[in-house]
Parts: C-alpha cells; structure tokens; sequence
C-alpha cells in the first residue's frame, strides 16, 4: 500500500516540506518555552560568533554548537508530543522516553558551554 502523502515530487514537494519546517519551529516557538529560551539564546550568540571566532572554523564550532542545542531540543519536544499522543498515562517506556529525551538536550547544553567558554578563554586569558 502507498503512503498518498508522499506522492509529491519536485519543487512542490520542497515548497511544501519548507512550510512543513516552518509550521514546526511556530509550532515549537509557541508552545516550548525551553525552546523559545535557547531561541533567543542563539539570536545573541550566533551573531557574537561572528566577532569571537578568529577564523571560519571557530565560528563554525560556536555557532554550530549552538544551532545543535536547537536541534536536539526540537527532537526532544517532537519525542514529547509522539508520547503525549498516545497516552498521558504514566508508564515506565514513556518516562524512560522523555528522560533520554531531556539528557539529549542537557548533553548538548554541556557541549555548547564547553565550546564557548574555551573560545572566551583563549580569547581574553591572554589579556593583561
């Protein structure tokens, strides 16, 4: 049997997969406030990127760093959502779910602070 939802091809199917994206960082923005946080958290660092790096691959590292911790924090609210859908029921798999969910946001937190207060480090240590 065949999915009638994937019988697009070509530019359509991209104009419509951009929307779907879109619809689903509204969809985040207005209804995670973690997202919305590490949102407006990444609208002042990636820019400040730009001015700390001291070459493409250390803006590169700081803002990827950053754009990672979105990532993960957009997977782990679609985890959320899916668990939510099928049952509000507390069960051992959904808890489960949701915790690794919240340690792969934590886990990339880590990452990103690591990686930019190593690059704040080599940038001012040597100021006297």
């Amino acid at each position: 049997m065949t999915n009638p939802h994937k019988g697009r091809t070509g530019l359509d199917r991209v104009i419509r997969a951009a929307g779907y994206s879109v619809a689903g960082l509204q969809s985040a923005y207005r209804g995670e406030s973690a997202f919305r946080q590490e949102f407006w958290l990444a609208a002042v660092l990636v820019p400040l990127a730009f001015w700390l790096g001291r070459g493409w691959v250390e803006i590169a590292l700081l803002a990827g760093s950053v754009m990672i911790v979105l990532i993960v924090e957009l997977l782990n609210s679609a985890i959320e959502a899916a668990i939510d859908r099928i049952s509000f029921e507390i069960h051992d798999l959904s808890k489960r779910a949701k915790d690794i969910g919240s340690a792969a946001v934590f886990l990339s937190l880590l990452l990103c602070a690591g990686i930019w207060c190593g690059a704040l480090w080599q940038r001012f240590s040597n100021l006297s």
